[in-house]
């Protein structure tokens, strides 16, 4: 793919026809400047409860699944470390909404705890201070002007649903959410104006009931070894009641709170762009392949009522069949909008024309992922395997997701960077290729608004080092670099760089990368 060329920043001359000359270029001839989203453009950072609160027996908080997993399967961690801690957010979250006042930021993406709220789901009974955690939380940030973009389900529940119903494929879970979803509509919905039922439901399916990376750790040969589980139908039924979960949970926000509360509901998608590997019809036909198993998976049945053509061709009796019932219940209750996580491009192989390696992400639809073509990678690689700098791919999946959802409004909830955390703490805190990254796939966003498409919203992820999931410690995304035995927050350049494009307090450019300082 192309590279975009450059996005160094011009010095605009004082004159003010140069000043409305340069208006007239596009951000890539003239540089990245805020003024080049439209109004009301909600820019942010993310972070996920379980990722950054610690606290994780505190104030009635009842174990998650990541609670037990990380403590009885630390092994498949690759440092084998917890969230016990995280980044202590739980007690230092006042300092955080001022980092992110500081930052200039319009709106936080952020999870609630299921497992905090709902100790032992349902039947266990309503957690009167994990509630008024979250009700600090959210006025504290509307008192600092920050709007609260608040995610239901990412990647966490109570335990003791994980042991009552198998997690997401047992059907009793399904009304576990919707209480859980009703609870968190009513406690805080007069102030939430921004609900995601799912974070990246797609991506937990495949690697918490096909590769057995994420809790229960379910898989089969040839994805993994695992204690239990069936790569090729347990991600479909998970999927399967998380859709009609979602559904429910919509239908019952826009029955009963939307028209008081005056919110918004969608749900939020991993999305990687599948760039053919050659020009060959196979490999065409399986980049179309792999959107349809990432993408369209959840989509298509919110929007059309049912799963992608190719899914029910390839998969067959592993795909699970909705009722007329469920499928007018998917279509009557659309969502507002659609979030997007996208981190990177990669290259679709085909599998079915000449056999090859499909014990991985992209396996059952018969696809193999690359990340060189011709010994050349597709972009600078990140510190995660399979990620790679290609900003061209962000204004590709946009057009995409706008053209074949019918233009509903979208959110990019997620994009981000990764280093290594073994790097030395200057090339942590002089995060040079962090900057260049961000630059580049807000270019791609305003050139991709430029040309219409419907884009309301860029959260970074994230604003601070985390704890990664199954990657613990080991890799960091931040804008603040965080110190994991004192939690001390550091800003890095990027985190500079960013205030600096959102407060428009000067020019922002790549020159700027070399050097940290304020």
């Amino acid at each position: 793919m192309r590279r975009l060329s450059s996005f160094f920043l011009e010095e605009m001359a004082a004159a003010t026809v140069m000043i409305l000359l340069a208006a007239l270029l596009p951000p890539s001839a003239r540089g990245l400047d805020r003024a080049d989203f439209p109004p009301g453009f909600l820019f942010g950072v993310a972070t996920s409860a379980y990722q950054i609160e610690g606290a994780y027996l505190e104030d009635g908080k009842g174990l998650s699944n990541w609670d037990v997993f990380t403590h009885t399967q630390s092994r498949k961690i690759k440092d084998g470390r917890n969230g016990d801690i995280a980044d202590d957010h739980y007690h230092r979250y006042m300092e955080d909404v001022e980092i992110m006042h500081n930052l200039g930021v319009d709106s936080y993406r952020f999870s609630i705890s299921w497992s905090r709220i709902l100790p032992r789901g349902r039947l266990g009974g309503v957690n009167s201070a994990g509630i008024a955690f979250y009700d600090r939380l959210i006025a504290e940030l509307l008192q600092k002007g920050i709007e609260p973009f608040v995610t239901l389900h990412h990647f966490e529940m109570p335990q003791e649903l994980e042991t009552r119903y198998g997690g997401w494929l047992g059907v009793g879970i399904r009304e576990e959410f919707g209480y859980y979803a009703d609870v968190c509509f009513k406690a805080f919905g007069n102030r939430v104006k921004f609900w995601t039922t799912f974070n990246e439901p797609n991506l937990f399916a495949k690697l918490a009931y096909m590769l057995g990376n994420y809790p229960p750790a379910h898989c089969s040969p040839p994805f993994g070894n695992c204690n239990s589980g069936d790569s090729h139908r347990e991600p479909y039924v998970a999927a399967h009641n998380m859709l009609l979960s979602h559904a429910a949970a919509v239908d019952n926000y826009k029955r009963n709170y939307q028209a008081t509360q005056g919110g918004s509901i969608g749900i939020v998608i991993a999305m990687k762009w599948y760039e053919p590997l050659t020009n060959s019809t196979a490999d065409i036909l399986a980049a179309r392949r792999a959107l349809s198993f990432e993408v369209d998976w959840f989509l298509e049945p919110i929007f059309f009522g049912d799963y992608p053509r190719e899914m029910h061709e390839m998969l067959s009796s592993n795909l699970l069949k909705f009722t007329s019932e469920e499928k007018r219940l998917l279509q009557k209750n659309k969502a507002d909008f659609i979030g997007i996580n996208h981190y990177t491009a990669i290259y679709a192989k085909d599998c079915i024309s000449s056999p090859c390696n499909v014990e991985n992400y992209e396996g059952n639809a018969l696809v193999q992922a690359l990340g060189e073509r011709d010994g050349v990678a597709i972009g600078r690689p990140t510190a995660l395997h399979g990620y790679y700098d290609v900003p061209e791919g962000m204004e590709l999946i946009v057009k995409y997701v706008n053209q074949r959802y019918k233009n509903t409004p979208v959110y990019v909830t997620e994009n981000g960077y990764s280093q290594f955390s073994n790097n030395s703490m200057e090339d942590l805190i002089n995060d040079v290729g962090r900057v260049n990254y961000l630059q580049g796939y807000l270019t791609s966003i305003s050139s991709a608004v430029r040309r219409g498409a419907n884009v309301s919203g860029y959260f970074v992820w994230s604003l601070m080092d985390n704890f990664e999931w199954f990657f613990g410690f080991t890799v960091r995304f931040g804008l603040y670099h965080v110190d994991f035995e004192t939690c001390e927050r550091t800003p890095k350049m990027s985190g500079k760089w960013y205030r600096d494009f959102l407060t428009c307090s000067r020019p922002v450019d790549q020159a700027r990368t070399l050097r940290a300082d304020s």
